[in-house]
């Protein structure tokens, strides 16, 4: 059994900066990766840090404002690891397929319905958050979820299949304040096969 590690990591990705342009240019996507994920990688563990202190006696904390910190952080890293994921080059794009497609159909009437349910759900994020589709394991019914922050609104043992950062550091840049230009464009960047497998998983 491979060893894990005991504190957060940035996850290795199949894209460079350039290759989803131009739904994020290379500025836009390595400031989002380099800037705000790498900063919840880099907090999480030093709230890691600290709680081994506490555990070893050195040192005592604010828990409720601790494990509140520790909850942003770790959220925003593990969906960010998602979301990279969950996209690819235009170039690469497929339309989905297989049981992920049954299931939409099946779900939400049809494509058509389920890409404007999910718009709905990304534009009309409160503030800064994400728009999720997920597997429910007590109804085994595909669900949206809207998540504010990174960490409220989290439906629990809900798995995400596909997710959508609605922060503004995920657009602006390229975007301005449109949301709406951005979510479009994200259609044609979606790594289907990547959604069809987390589903797979979940179902085996």
């Amino acid at each position: 059994m491979q060893e894990k590690s005991k504190f957060y990591k940035m996850p290795a990705s199949s894209y460079g900066f350039k290759d989803l342009a131009p739904f994020l240019s290379e500025e836009q996507l390595m400031i989002h990766v380099e800037k705000h994920h790498r900063s919840y990688v880099n907090n999480g563990n030093a709230i890691l840090e600290k709680l081994d202190k506490a555990h070893r006696g050195e040192a005592d904390l604010d828990m409720k404002s601790t494990l509140k910190e520790l909850s942003f952080n770790i959220g925003g890293h593990i969906l960010h690891c998602l979301f990279w994921g969950n996209l690819l080059p235009a170039a690469k794009y497929e339309e989905p397929g297989g049981a992920l497609n049954k299931m939409l159909i099946a779900e939400f009437g049809s494509m058509e319905r389920f890409k404007k349910e999910f718009t709905q759900a990304a534009q009309s994020v409160e503030g800064s958050g994400w728009a999720a589709l997920v597997f429910c394991h007590h109804t085994e019914r595909l669900l949206l979820m809207q998540i504010e922050k990174h960490n409220v609104n989290v439906y629990p043992m809900h798995n995400i299949l596909m997710i959508l950062d609605v922060f503004e550091h995920a657009y602006y840049l390229d975007y301005k304040n449109d949301r709406a230009k951005y979510i479009e464009a994200f259609w044609k960047h979606v790594n289907w096969k990547e959604v069809a497998a987390r589903l797979e998983k979940i179902l085996k």
